[in-house]
C-alpha cells in the first residue's frame, strides 16, 4: 500500500462500539477486541521490539467509524505473487473514493491487514463488488489471503486514507500524471478507472460537471510478469485513445516483449525527461511505490517546479 495513518490511537473504544453495530456474532466481534487489545500492547512496552504494524502506521490518518461486512466472491491470480480478491458488499451506504484503501478484518487472525484498493467506485455503484490486489508475504492478514481465503470467506471493511482523486462538479479541468511502482500501482489503478468512468459517463452525457483532461501513467517494474493489470491498462487506452495513456517502464526485463505491450514499453527507470513534458499548471501528480522511488521522484518534481500542493503520494512500506 502507501503512506497512510488510522484514527486508532484514541478510539479503541469507538472501534468495539462500532464493531458491536456491525457484527452480530460474539466471534467477529472478539477478533475485534483482540486486534484492538494487540493495538494498544504494542503502544507500550512492546512497540520498540518490532516493525509497526497497519494500524499504528496509519494512526493520523482519516478512516471511516463504520466496519462493514464482505464475502469474497472471486479469487484469481493477477501475477505469481499476487492475488486479486472479488469482494461483495451488501451495504448500500458504504462508499470510498479512488486511492483509498481498507482496513481488513479477518475472523480468526488478531492483526489488522491495511490494503488498496484497486477497482473503481464506479463498479461499487453498478455491481456492489470492490477490489484488492494483495502481494503474497508472511505478514498474518497477506498469508490468509494466498492460503486459507476461499470463495465465500467472510471478512470486515474499514475504508480509510487521504491519498485519492475525487474531483467535484464545477472544479477546474485537470491533467493527471500516475507513477508508480510495483505493487504500488494499486491505488492508482483505482484512480485511473475512476478517471474512465468519468470518461465514459461524460461521453454518455452523464458527466454530472466533472471535467477531466488526461491521464498518463508511468508504471515501473523489474519485468512484464510484475505488471499488474497491464492487460486492463491496454484495454483503457484503446477504449479512450489519447485520453489514458501509458507508459511501462521494465528494468530487469530478460525475456521478449510480447508485440502488445511492445509500443508502450520503456527500459530503465522514470527520468526527469519523461516527466518534465508534461509540466503544467492544470496538471496534478499521484506517486505510489516503495520509499525510495516516491521520495526520488518528489525531490525530482520539486526541483522541475512543480508546486508541492500540486503533487500526491503514498507510501507503506516502512
Amino acid at each position: 500500500m502507501a503512506h497512510a495513518t488510522v484514527h486508532v490511537g484514541c478510539t479503541v473504544p469507538q472501534l468495539l462500539r462500532s464493531a458491536s453495530r456491525i457484527f452480530p456474532s460474539h466471534s467477529a466481534l472478539g477478533v475485534l477486541r483482540h486486534s484492538a487489545l494487540c493495538y494498544c500492547t504494542v503502544n507500550g512496552t512492546i512497540k520498540s521490539k518490532r516493525k509497526m504494524d497497519h494500524l499504528e502506521r496509519t494512526a493520523n490518518n482519516f478512516r471511516q467509524e463504520v466496519i462493514t461486512q464482505a464475502k469474497v466472491c472471486g479469487i484469481t491470480n493477477e501475477s505469481e505473487t499476487v492475488k486479486r480478491l472479488r469482494l461483495a458488499v451488501a451495504d448500500k451506504d458504504f462508499t470510498f473514493k479512488a486511492g483509498q484503501w481498507v482496513d481488513f478484518f479477518i475472523p480468526g487472525v488478531s492483526i489488522v491487514g491495511g490494503f488498496s484498493i484497486c477497482s473503481s467506485p464506479g463498479l461499487l455503484e453498478r455491481e456492489g463488488i470492490l477490489e484488492l490486489a494483495v502481494k503474497h508475504n508472511v505478514h498474518p492478514p497477506a498469508h490468509w489471503i494466498h492460503t486459507k481465503c476461499t470463495l465465500d470467506s467472510e471478512v470486515a471493511l474499514r475504508v480509510g486514507g487521504d491519498f485519492f482523486f475525487d474531483p467535484q462538479p464545477g472544479d477546474s479541468p485537470v491533467n493527471l500524471v500516475l507513477i508508480a511502482g510495483g505493487v504500488g500501482i494499486n491505488p492508482l489503478f483505482s484512480i485511473l478507472l475512476h478517471i474512465a468512468d468519468l470518461h465514459a459517463y461524460h461521453e454518455e452525457g452523464k458527466g454530472k460537471g466533472h471535467k477531466i483532461l488526461t491521464a498518463k501513467l508511468y508504471y515501473s517494474a523489474k519485468n512484464t510478469t510484475e505488471l499488474l493489470f497491464k492487460k486492463n491498462i491496454l484495454g483503457l487506452m484503446n477504449a479512450f485513445p489519447g485520453k489514458i495513456t501509458c507508459c511501462f517502464h521494465l528494468t530487469q526485463q530478460q525475456s521478449q516483449i510480447c508485440k502488445e505491450l511492445q509500443p508502450h514499453v520503456r527500459e530503465g527507470r522514470i527520468s526527469e525527461k519523461d516527466l518534465e513534458k508534461h509540466i503544467s499548471d492544470n496538471t496534478l501528480w499521484y506517486i505510489c511505490g516503495p520509499p525510495p522511488m516516491t521520495e526520488s521522484i518528489s525531490k525530482l518534481l520539486s526541483n522541475m517546479g512543480v508546486p508541492r500542493n500540486c503533487v500526491f503520494f503514498e507510501k507503506w512500506w516502512k
